[in-house]
C-alpha cells in the first residue's frame, strides 16, 4: 500500500468517524429525521450536478437501479435515520463504536448464511470484534446508557450489512455521482414524510447549527464519497475496508474533544479490542 493510499484512506476514515459527533450537534436542536431530510435532498442536489457536469447519464440499468434504491432506504433512511433518533439520547462515541461493527456484521453474515469462507485469524476475529462491542455496551447499559437507544444503533448497523452483503459487487455502470445522488434523493423521499409525521418542523439557523449541518452535507456526503472511491480504485475494496479498523478509536476520540464526552477505562479496552478484532478480519479476507 502506498503513502498516497494510506493518506486518502486515513482522510476517509476521519472524516467518517467525525460524522456522529457532528451528527450529536444537529440532533440536539433539531428533529433528526428532518434534518436528515434537509442534508440528503441537498447532498443529493449537488452530487446530481457533479454528475450532469462530468457527462453522466440519467439513465441506470435495471441492476443500478436495484442498488441505488436498495442502498438509499438502508443506508440513508434506515441505518442513519435510526442512529440520528438514538443520538437524541446516547453519546456519539456510543453510536459510532456500534456502527464500527458493520464490517464484522458483513463478515459474520456471509459466513453463517451464504457459506463465505473465513480462515481462523477472521473467526478470532470476529469473536474479539463483537466481544469488544459487547464489552463497551454492557458497561454504557450498566452506567445508564438508554437500552432503546443502544437496540436502535444495533438494529442500523445490521440492516447497513444486510444491503451490502446482498448487493455486495454492484456497480455504478460509470455514472458514479448519479448513483450517489439518487441514492441521497431515494433516502429523502423516505424521510419526509416519516419526519412530518413523527416531527414537528424546527431547523434552528444559528451558527453552531449550520455550521454542523454544512459539514455533514459537505463532508460525510460529499467529500467522503470521493475518498472512498478514489480508495478503492487504488487498492480494492478488501484492503480499502481496513481502514475501518481505525473507526472506533477515531470515533472516540473525536467526541471527547468535540463534545466533551468522557472517555472510560472499558472504552479504551474496548475500543482496542474492536480495532485488533476487525483488523484482523480484514486481514483474513485479504488472504
Amino acid at each position: 500500500m502506498d503513502r498516497r493510499a494510506i493518506v486518502i484512506g486515513l482522510a476517509f476514515a476521519l472524516i467518517w468517524s467525525s460524522a456522529y459527533a457532528v451528527a450529536r450537534i444537529i440532533v440536539a436542536e433539531a428533529p433528526p429525521l428532518l434534518s436528515l431530510a434537509v442534508r440528503f435532498t441537498l447532498s443529493g442536489a449537488i452530487a446530481l450536478a457533479m454528475g450532469l457536469a462530468l457527462g453522466q447519464r440519467l439513465r441506470l440499468t435495471q441492476g443500478q437501479w436495484q442498488a441505488t434504491v436498495v442502498f438509499g432506504l438502508c443506508q440513508n433512511a434506515i441505518y442513519l435515520g435510526l442512529n440520528f433518533i438514538a443520538m437524541q439520547w446516547i453519546e456519539a462515541s456510543l453510536a459510532a463504536i456500534i456502527a464500527s461493527s458493520m464490517p464484522l456484521q458483513v463478515a459474520a453474515l456471509g459466513w453463517l448464511f451464504r457459506g463465505e469462507r473465513l480462515p481462523p485469524l477472521g473467526l478470532i476475529g470476529l469473536a474479539l470484534g463483537f466481544g469488544g462491542v459487547t464489552l463497551i455496551m454492557a458497561a454504557r447499559l450498566t452506567g445508564g446508557a438508554d437500552p432503546l437507544a443502544v437496540l436502535l444503533c444495533v438494529l442500523a448497523a445490521l440492516a447497513l450489512a444486510t444491503a451490502t452483503l446482498t448487493l455486495r459487487g454492484a456497480a455504478s455502470g460509470g455514472n458514479l455521482w448519479i448513483v450517489v445522488g439518487l441514492q441521497m434523493w431515494v433516502g429523502a423521499a423516505a424521510l419526509w414524510p416519516l419526519g412530518f409525521a413523527m416531527e414537528t418542523w424546527h431547523l434552528p439557523l444559528n451558527p453552531r447549527w449550520i455550521a454542523a449541518m454544512t459539514y455533514q452535507i459537505l463532508m460525510p456526503g460529499i467529500v467522503a464519497t470521493v475518498l472512498w472511491f478514489a480508495l478503492v480504485g487504488r487498492i480494492g475494496t478488501v484492503k480499502a475496508a481496513s481502514f475501518h479498523f481505525l473507526n472506533p478509536f477515531l470515533g472516540v476520540a473525536l467526541a471527547a474533544l468535540l463534545l466533551g464526552e468522557g472517555i472510560r477505562f472499558t472504552d479504551m479496552i474496548g475500543v482496542a479490542v474492536v480495532m485488533a478484532g476487525i483488523l484482523a478480519v480484514q486481514k483474513s479476507r485479504a488472504g
